[in-house]
């Protein structure tokens, strides 16, 4: 081998070798990359709706437990008995309850009424608490279809009276209603379930298995059978609270709850602009193993989990401030726990930093498959308002435990947890489940360039009055000297804390800096997106953004629009508001609360399936300065204007640009308004495509089909514009003269009267035709229909288009059309030429667009025909708008939307019909909408359920028997199941030759019932509503 072959290997395997160590790293670093708390949702005891409910619960040190709920037809009074031991009885009448798990919104997730009474009632709340929690984490959930995003749940109690509460229905439940196809698992680890189920997801999320990560816990318990099941071995605490490591410990107290961590990998979240709340440092999970019991806790098993957990997350004890515990309250669970905390955390701490000891069950009571979740949130929460909240009942602690054994303190005071030190705050979590499965999780407040909230009470309140701001900087920044102190990426930092941004402030900066000091364009008005699955829904929606934004004047109405439009589903019953500045659109905002029209908000329901046709206006719309509005404020308006006009220009002897700004008497001159117009309208499409929105077809009156050509793809730019050109220069050099006339008449009654010197010019609905040529063979026209008391009006136009009077310019303008290229338009295009989708195109075509009538009623009524439910009209007036409606030929749902009007600001007409075409169903890409307006993404208020209520009673088995119930009726239909002829013949006292022909139908009939009774639990039905016919257009 040469040295230089030698050398080419050696550099050739030194640079493999490198790409192979980088591709190890890589894998490690994925293996222990933290993970971000996007967004958080619960529901817990004592009215806790959203994690700023339950930091208002803890800091206020409230006690939410309560007596039985009264909802769930439970006999209340004979499962009470105050003396333990009693069989069937309960000695405590007092838990944390969700009075409420019996609501659910239904027609929401488009389940029929008999589906949800019959569905678990845990299933119901995941599935409410899921839609929020994807919410708060600012992405809109309808997105997620079909995207690998995981839902992991836990879930214990399967004691509703139906076979819906299926535990693997739960998880799958949620992932099917949302489109989800990453895993959907169910874990029941018992008390341990929902910490358990966070740790697969974080593996899930770390293997690339899922990109996103829906992970929690669902308690509620149906039956009152936890509680009787627990008095018999004396478990629970009398009076139903968890006394958590207190000497007053005297057993636990059942809670309910459910809850949802919203997880992503800290890089991803960063790069897709999520919020992080926290990071998940890491987790572990472990089993008791063969120990002194099955169900007994044991103490080296949950130090294990511990240290298992500070090894996944690289961390040292000392590293960690505080631990949100088990602590159920019970003598015999609570020393075990305390002790191995102690064993675990406890030694080697420095100085003046013990380890603080907390449980919410003390405030909620145990919620089980949902405790572990919801001490994270509790914990999340803490760090954002750098708060330890105290622990009830515990003023005394537990003497069971040798605290003096070790640095661990009960927080029988709320204590300051400020950041010190530029070391990220840290909390472990713990749940322990009854059959030995253990979890711990370490959470970690998030790096400063997180893109955290900067305000501690920044969530968003379910019900309309929580506390959000626009993202600002994130929590304090890590440094320190323990193993633990590197930020949760990983990097090495030692900054202190910088200042806090102010409400809608960018990351980084200056105290007091404001939204709109930010560059970008400047949109005057401002289109605000509200929707629901129904009327009320829509409504209420409106109230909760009007009280969360009220007291909040510092958030920027742009981010807020942003926000509505790019992080909220776009649900049927669509409101959409557009105002210039906050105060106008808090205005419309009452107004639309309120249930009153006004001018700047549009309101409709959006079909499933929403055809549109783009409609291009044609000559006598133009007038001066059209356009120039848009164009001094939307970039892709004024770039598509000035292509067109360049392109014109060419053709033309002065600038387009000057004359259609400036020159009123040139623009009425045909040879300047045909391609004034095509400019205007082309420029209109581009910036409808700007902003996502798309035809389904296009149609043009007269010019305007030049337009719909181009933009169809029938004509490029250059030959486009040199059409337009002769057309309109073409036309003007005829010798002016003629008359146009608009008459209230049909087709057929005027085509008798026409003659060699008058045509048909257009048929603008089923009593609108424009009659055009000589002058006095139109006046006669006209004068005869005027006889009869019918409208016309005279147009004023320099020539008499489309009439006999055109001819002698046509074969000029057949040499211009034959000398270009056409291809078929790749939208479908229907001409007015002929009332009909437009085939192959020729010359003759464009040379019969020029002499024969605008057929607008046929091209409409055709649109119509093909399902066009919106039509948007493109042009700097509503021409065609205003008779648009009379071409109709069914009462169908149809509307005709102008984009521009005379007389009006161009902007907000503009805005208000892409807010109404939006509301009508037309798909809008509202991100480019926002391009370049250096919009942010700001917490809103989440979605306004409408819940009813449903509940199915247990069956009673003291109840007397219905005839269908009994057992003999069992036996019976099973003898059928079986075919057993003898055995059916003498329990009827039949022959048995009789029942040979009977059986086999009979056993068919009871197959195809319960089928019949099997689809009809999960079926839901839809109802249909007529609308009020839409108004009718004012005149042009």
């Amino acid at each position: 081998m040469s040295d230089d072959k030698l050398r080419d290997y050696l550099r050739r395997a030194t640079a493999e070798l490198k790409q192979t160590r980088r591709r190890l790293q890589e894998t490690r670093d994925r293996a222990r990359e933290p993970l971000a708390i996007v967004a958080m949702s619960c529901r817990y005891p004592g009215g806790v709706d959203s994690p700023e409910d339950l930091w208002e619960l803890v800091a206020a040190g409230k006690d939410a437990t309560s007596g039985f709920p009264e909802n769930r037809d439970w006999d209340l009074e004979g499962i009470y008995d105050p003396e333990p031991g009693k069989p069937g009885k309960s000695y405590t009448r007092r838990g944390g309850f969700l009075h409420s798990a019996d609501e659910f919104d239904a027609e929401f997730f488009k389940i029929s009424p008999r589906e949800a009474r019959e569905m678990d009632p845990q299933q119901r709340l995941l599935l409410e608490t899921a839609w929020e929690a994807l919410e708060r984490g600012r992405i809109d959930p309808s997105a997620l279809r079909s995207t690998a995003t995981g839902v992991f749940v836990g879930m214990v109690y399967h004691d509703y009276p139906y076979n819906h509460s299926n535990g693997a229905i739960a998880s799958g439940r949620v992932a099917y209603s949302l489109g989800l196809e990453g895993p959907a698992v169910t874990v029941d680890t018992a008390c341990s379930s929902s910490l358990a189920a966070l740790h697969w997801a974080a593996q899930s999320l770390r293997s690339g298995e899922c990109t996103l990560a829906l992970a929690g816990g669902v308690n509620v318990m149906a039956s009152p059978d936890a509680f009787i099941g627990f008095s018999s071995q004396g478990g629970l605490a009398p009076d139903g609270r968890c006394k958590a490591f207190s000497a007053a410990a005297d057993g636990t107290g059942w809670g309910e709850g459910v809850g949802w961590l919203l997880l992503e990998r800290l890089s991803e979240a960063r790069r897709n602009g999520h919020p992080v709340l926290a990071v998940v440092r890491g987790s572990a999970v472990n089993q008791d193993g063969a120990s002194n019991g099955l169900t007994a806790p044991n103490g080296p098993a949950q130090q294990r989990v511990i240290e298992q957990a500070l090894a996944n997350a690289g961390l040292t004890p000392a590293d960690v401030d505080t631990v949100e515990a088990h602590g159920t309250g019970t003598r015999l669970g609570d020393p075990i726990e305390a002790q191995a905390l102690i064993a675990a955390y406890g030694q080697g701490r420095p100085e003046g930093r013990p380890l603080w000891l907390g449980s919410l069950k003390s405030n909620i009571g145990h919620a089980q498959a949902a405790a572990g979740v919801g001490g994270i949130a509790k914990m999340v929460m803490a760090m954002r308002h750098s708060t330890l909240p105290r622990t009830l009942h515990a003023e005394e602690p537990s003497t069971q435990v040798d605290w003096s054994a070790g640095d661990v303190e009960l927080l029988t005071e709320a204590m300051p947890w400020p950041p010190r030190d530029g070391r990220p705050r840290r909390a472990g979590v713990s749940s322990f489940g009854v059959s030995g499965t253990n979890a711990h999780v370490i959470i970690e407040e998030p790096p400063a360039d997180s893109g955290a909230d900067s305000e501690p009470d920044s969530g968003p309140d379910s019900e309309g009055e929580g506390h959000g701001v626009a993202s600002g900087d994130g929590s304090a920044a890590a440094s320190g000297d323990g193993a633990g102190d590197r930020a949760a990426d990983g990097t090495e930092t030692d900054a202190a804390p910088g200042p806090t941004a102010a409400p809608g402030a960018a990351p980084g900066a200056a105290p007091g800096a404001t939204d709109r000091d930010r560059p970008g364009t400047v949109v005057p008005v401002t289109p605000w997106l509200l929707s629901g699955a129904s009327r009320d829904a829509l409504r209420e929606q409106a109230a909760r953004l009007l009280a969360h934004l009220a007291p909040r004047p510092e958030l920027d109405p742009v981010d807020v629009a942003f926000s509505l439009a790019t992080s909220r589903a776009a649900l049927e019953h669509r409101a959409v508001v557009v105002a210039e500045g906050q105060q106008a659109l808090l205005r419309e905002l009452t107004a639309l609360v309120n249930g009153e029209p006004s001018p700047g908000t549009a309101q409709d329901v959006a079909p499933s399936r929403a055809l549109t046709a783009f409609l291009f206006t044609g000559q006598g719309a133009q007038r001066v300065g059209m356009g120039r509005e848009l164009h001094s404020t939307f970039p892709a308006f004024a770039a598509a204007f000035d292509q067109v006009c360049t392109a014109l220009d060419r053709h033309l002897e002065r600038g387009l640009r000057e004359v259609v700004w400036s020159d009123g008497d040139a623009l009425d001159r045909t040879g300047y308004t045909q391609p004034a117009l095509f400019a205007v309208e082309v420029a209109l499409f581009r910036l409808l495509a700007s902003w996502g929105v798309a035809p389904d077809f296009v149609a043009g009156h007269s010019v305007g089909e030049l337009a719909a050509a181009h933009v169809a793809g029938v004509l490029t730019l250059e030959d486009a514009a040199a059409l337009v050109a002769a057309r309109g220069r073409l036309m003007e050099e005829l010798p002016e003269g003629g008359a146009m006339v608009a008459v209230q008449a049909g087709e057929d009654e005027v085509a008798p009267l026409l003659g060699d010197r008058a045509g048909l010019a257009a048929v603008n609905g089923p009593a609108s035709v424009v009659v055009s040529g000589a002058v006095d063979a139109v006046d006669g026209i006209a004068d005869s229909f005027a006889a009869q008391g019918r409208k016309t009006r005279r147009l004023a136009v320099s020539h008499a288009f489309h009439s006999p009077l055109m001819e002698p310019m046509l074969e000029d303008f057949r040499k211009v059309a034959e000398s270009l290229d056409y291809a078929a338009p790749g939208i479908p295009l229907v001409s007015l030429v002929t009332g009909e989708p437009l085939g192959p195109v020729t010359a003759d075509h464009w040379v019969r667009q020029i002499r024969d009538p605008v057929r607008y009623l046929d091209g409409v009524r055709r649109l119509e025909a093909d399902g066009v439910t919106t039509f948007l009209e493109l042009g700097p007036d509503a021409a065609l708008t205003a008779t648009g409606p009379d071409c109709l030929a069914t009462d169908e749902d149809i509307t005709f939307l102008p984009l521009l009007r005379r007389g009006r600001d161009e902007i907000r007409e503009a805005v208000l019909a892409l807010g109404r075409a939006h509301a009508r169903g037309v798909h809008v890409a509202w991100p480019g909408f926002f391009d370049g307006q250096d919009a942010r993404l700001v917490d809103l208020p989440t979605y306004a359920f409408q819940r009813r209520r449903y509940w199915e009673p247990r069956p009673d088995p003291a109840a007397p028997r219905t005839p269908a119930d009994g057992p003999g009726d069992s036996a019976f239909w099973n003898a059928v199941d079986r075919a057993d002829v003898p055995g059916l013949a003498e329990r009827l006292r039949v022959d048995a030759a009789a029942l040979d022909e009977v059986l086999p139908a009979l056993a068919q009939w009871r197959q195809e019932s319960q089928e019949h009774q099997s689809r009809e639990a999960w079926r839901y039905r839809l109802a249909w509503h007529a609308l009020a016919d839409a108004p009718g257009a004012p005149d042009a």
